[in-house]
């Protein structure tokens, strides 16, 4: 585990949560360096290294303007089925290499008893992660700004299984994509528990590809609730695998990013950060 790495995207998310909570008063360099006690050289360095852009061009990418402008193109072309057909491979990665499998009420009975969940934490260009597996695959993903926590949170969720601190081939295979090793994805399996409800709008999750953005009735409207908003909204908080199914892609209609289950400053970077990776791409 690296500190420095993580101090340093700690930095760079809280700068970025500075900037959005006084996003009316224009911050300068100077004012976010200091909010997250680093000279402005040394802030708009290490921004640079992490995102590939400077602080303020990070900002026209985490605007409300822009958010807006995604939000107008995503609808204007995901429920457009020849244009999903058209899309790149790197766009759709989650929708093409991300399948879903809910667990059996038999797998998951008396607090995941009969699972055996191996788990380990990784780095990743937004923080530490703590990702577990059975053997069918993914079961839990979640950004851990403290080991010990996350992994209760994770223990919640199954109380009685097996855990075995051990980096299986379903984790190895399943962190490649915050690689971007476009070229080599082999399908990643999640075995995830969730109500059938859930199920559909975490499977409809996957269908927003990187750099799309879309909100709550949206995906409502796809799982054909279309008054089911504030329903999708609790199942789309209670997502169990951090970024694999992307729910840091569904904002307010607003344009503002909203709530995240791991920080709103980390789903802001995430959605710049993806932003900037598919227009440079």
């Amino acid at each position: 585990m690296n500190q420095q790495n993580n101090i340093d995207f700690d930095r760079i998310k809280d700068a970025i949560g500075y900037i959005i909570n006084n996003y009316k008063f224009q911050p300068g360099l100077d004012d976010v360096a200091a909010h997250v006690a680093l000279s402005p050289y040394h802030l708009q360095r290490m921004f640079t290294e992490w995102a590939g852009v400077s602080p303020k061009k990070f900002l026209q990418y985490i605007s409300i303007e822009n958010a807006k402008k995604i939000l107008k193109e995503s609808r204007a072309t995901l429920f457009d089925a020849a244009f999903e057909v058209g899309l790149s491979g790197t766009g759709r990665l989650h929708d093409l290499f991300v399948k879903i499998e809910g667990m059996t009420p038999g797998e998951y009975k008396n607090g995941g008893e009969n699972l055996t969940i191996n788990y380990s934490f990784a780095e990743t260009p937004f923080g530490e992660i703590l990702i577990a597996s059975t053997m069918k695959g993914i079961c839990y993903m979640a950004f851990a700004n403290n080991e010990t926590t996350a992994l209760e949170e994770l223990q919640k969720l199954f109380p009685n299984a097996d855990y075995k601190q051990l980096t299986d081939n379903n984790q190895q295979n399943a962190l490649y994509i915050f690689k971007q090793d476009w070229q080599r994805p082999e399908q990643i399996k999640l075995h995830v528990k969730g109500t059938d409800f859930q199920l559909k709008v975490w499977e409809s999750l996957l269908k927003i590809p990187m750099g799309r953005l879309l909100t709550y009735s949206d995906i409502a409207r796809q799982t054909g609730n279309p008054k089911a908003s504030r329903a999708v909204g609790s199942a789309v908080g209670d997502n169990p695998v951090a970024y694999l199914i992307p729910c840091h892609r569904v904002i307010l209609s607003s344009g503002s990013f909203g709530q995240y289950h791991w920080d709103s400053g980390r789903k802001a970077a995430i959605i710049g950060w993806e932003n900037i990776n598919i227009h440079n791409h």
